[in-house]
């Protein structure tokens, strides 16, 4: 199976996908904004640059802070 290359988004775009999920801005510091989720187990936070394109490294880390596989994201994004 080939490896699927990340998508290049945008901070907007990311926040909008995340959304999806159930994670809701809680504040913005710059051009930072900082998002949590609940679940019954605990509380998720991650933090979303508002580039015009994030970085795949700091993409990748926000797929694990938000604990997604690679692939879960993938399927989220072309679901869009």
């Amino acid at each position: 199976m080939l490896m699927q290359k990340l998508p290049r988004l945008s901070g907007k775009e990311l926040i909008k996908i995340i959304s999806k999920l159930g994670f809701k801005t809680i504040r913005q510091r710059g051009s930072h904004v900082f998002m949590a989720k609940e679940t019954d187990k605990e509380k998720i936070t991650t933090v979303v640059p508002l580039h015009n394109e994030i970085d795949r490294g700091t993409l990748l880390e926000i797929i694990r802070q938000i604990k997604l596989t690679k692939e879960q994201f993938l399927e989220l994004v072309d679901n869009q």
